[in-house]
């Protein structure tokens, strides 16, 4: 287990540019990253014991942070239309 941030950036550092114009111009995106965040930061606190969780419960925020990063990613690979 590692205890480094997953970072959208440092994770997909080849979609920089487009993270951050999504981030600005699109809504859901910037929503969904948020989220991201929140429950990265959580998962990030837990793993350190800053602020431990339950097995369980980290392993719920686990899945949630790679859900998200799932929607994030389609939405970065996806194609302009």
């Amino acid at each position: 287990m590692t205890h480094v941030p997953h970072d959208l950036h440092a994770d997909f550092p080849e979609h920089a540019d487009r993270i951050h114009d999504l981030k600005l111009n699109n809504a859901h995106f910037a929503k969904l990253l948020g989220e991201y965040d929140e429950v990265n930061h959580k998962v990030h606190l837990a793993e350190t014991n800053v602020e431990p969780r339950s097995h369980v419960r980290e392993t719920e925020l686990r899945k949630e942070r790679a859900r998200l990063k799932d929607e994030l990613y389609r939405m970065l690979t996806a194609t302009a239309d």
